[in-house]
């Protein structure tokens, strides 16, 4: 069974060495070097790794300082002008995210003038994703049906199909067919081609239950037997549907990786880290605001947002 899939659905801050691997089917397309984190690591230089499921930045001075944002999270990306500590005032890369509901703002400059390619490898990449959900979303009522045949994705095989099969999502049961694929079981109505269900294996083991029947038992058997097979496989190797290709094929990330040096200090486990704070998105904030003096902290400090105080700001953070 597949291990529970975070790496597109999840914004993680220094994560350690296992969670930076690729997991079965993630691919590394593209590796930028000299990369800034202009918002939270402002003048360290950096890798950043685009893969089918998310962008990971790495500090090259200190590799245990890095991200991995997931594509599923993104709900922008700009190109807009930054003030980086490397190359001064630039083009940089902009991601807007949400993650559990909480709003992260990433920007990322290329140290190295000249190259667009930051830009045209995380945009076209992450488009990429975006129009193959079919691959990993559970959908219903969708265009899966031409011509009583199934609508095959790229990379996608039929093993099999079942006439005779009832959806019990009503009362009186819906007859229809099933399509059993390397990627994912369609149902659909043989009344209503549009009356429909794609369940793609990445789903199956998740929170929602789907009931169909199929006459005779021996003839359920052998499906559920198919089935379970056809999952098996796909675990071993997921195909997540991303296809995008760079010409110039990366190192693989093994060669990249750097082996973090222990520190001689010991971290309390327990201790919730603050690295997040940094990339907290300031929603239509184009520059900073004034500086005011903080009798409460003795320092100046940027004047605060309408309706926030700092009681408030530390206990978020408490």
């Amino acid at each position: 069974v597949l291990d529970v899939l975070w790496e597109d659905r999840d914004v993680r801050f220094d994560i350690s060495p296992q969670q930076m691997k690729m997991r079965p089917g993630e691919v590394l397309i593209d590796c930028l070097e000299s990369i800034e984190d202009t918002k939270g690591n402002n003048g360290d230089r950096g890798r950043l790794l685009v893969t089918n499921l998310r962008i990971i930045w790495r500090s090259l001075s200190l590799p245990r300082v890095n991200l991995s944002v997931g594509y599923n999270c993104i709900i922008n990306i700009t190109t807009r002008t930054a003030n980086s500590k490397l190359r001064g005032q630039t083009e940089a890369l902009y991601i807007l995210t949400k993650c559990n509901n909480t709003r992260f703002e990433f920007i990322f400059t290329n140290v190295v003038p000249g190259s667009p390619r930051l830009f045209t490898s995380v945009i076209a990449v992450h488009r990429a994703y975006e129009t193959s959900k079919m691959y990993r979303d559970l959908k219903l009522r969708s265009a899966l049906i031409q011509n009583k045949q199934l609508r095959l994705l790229p990379q996608e095989q039929i093993y099999d199909k079942i006439n005779g099969v009832w959806n019990l999502s009503s009362d009186q049961g819906n007859l229809g067919t099933f399509f059993i694929t390397n990627v994912r079981i369609v149902w659909h109505a043989n009344m209503n081609d549009s009356f429909n269900v794609s369940i793609p294996y990445l789903q199956i083991s998740g929170g929602y239950v789907l009931g169909f029947k199929i006459d005779p038992v021996e003839k359920l058997q052998e499906a559920v037997k198919e089935i379970n097979s056809l999952h098996r496989v796909y675990s071993v190797n997921p195909i997540f549907g991303v296809d995008y290709e760079m010409e110039e094929k990366p190192q693989p990330l093994e060669d990249l990786t750097v082996e973090q040096v222990q520190d001689d200090v010991e971290i309390e486990s327990d201790e919730q880290t603050d690295a997040f704070v940094a990339y907290f998105a300031d929603e239509n904030k184009q520059h900073d605001r004034e500086p005011v003096f903080s009798e409460e902290l003795g320092l100046a400090i940027e004047k605060l947002k309408d309706g926030f105080t700092l009681q408030g700001l530390w206990e978020v953070m408490t």
